[in-house]
């Protein structure tokens, strides 16, 4: 059975600061209720019941499978709610997003399009859904997964029951964070995901 991350709130030092790089006016950043909150995160592998593991690749900055373990497929685990994760890069700090259109991209600041709710399926695989977006007549949430061929896929067709949207965790140590700072408009940030960049307006 995989180890499912359950957030636990911790008043330790400092191991790895988040920062949000949001700036300028009509910009709000919501605070933190605790001056300086901590949070117990995991850096772990994600490995899709597909095959491979969730990866980035660098060099083109997408999100995709790798057959094999390495360094581009190393994640943190950031508990930022109840159940609710942001997974990040180690080495490039990217935060894995989900947009309205239901593709998975990177996103170099923390928005509420970088938080996923961790669940577990029957067969004990967990599953990563969008917290902000899903299926506008059924209500289906919309889940992060990867297809035979190791590409990312739409979240509106990665559906709980299927394969695609099972991962297991595989955790490597547990690392102290402090808590990534929320944007709370949603912001243009550098995006990719298939090939583009897609930028998306502020919110009034």
């Amino acid at each position: 059975m995989p180890h499912l991350f359950l957030p636990v709130l911790l008043k330790v030092s400092l191991h790895m600061p988040f920062h949000c790089p949001c700036s300028g006016k009509g910009l709000k950043i919501r605070k933190s209720r605790s001056l300086e909150p901590q949070l117990k995160g995991v850096k772990t592998q994600l490995y899709s019941r597909q095959g491979y593991y969730l990866g980035l690749d660098q060099s083109s900055g997408q999100v995709r499978g790798f057959k094999e373990e390495g360094e581009s497929t190393v994640f943190f685990l950031v508990p930022v709610g109840l159940r609710i994760v942001a997974i990040q890069h180690r080495d490039t700090h990217l935060y894995v997003a989900l947009n309205a259109e239901g593709r998975i991209y990177t996103s170099d600041t923390f928005t509420s399009e970088c938080k996923f709710k961790e669940s577990v399926f029957d067969n004990y695989y967990v599953m990563y859904s969008s917290t902000l977006y899903k299926q506008a007549e059924s209500g289906r949430s919309w889940f992060m997964g990867i297809d035979t061929e190791g590409k990312t896929i739409k979240g509106s067709r990665a559906k709980k029951n299927k394969p695609s949207a099972h991962f297991i965790p595989k955790p490597i140590e547990v690392q102290m964070f402090k808590e990534p700072s929320l944007c709370d408009l949603a912001l243009t940030t550098r995006a990719t995901g298939s090939g583009d960049v897609k930028k998306r307006k502020t919110a009034s």
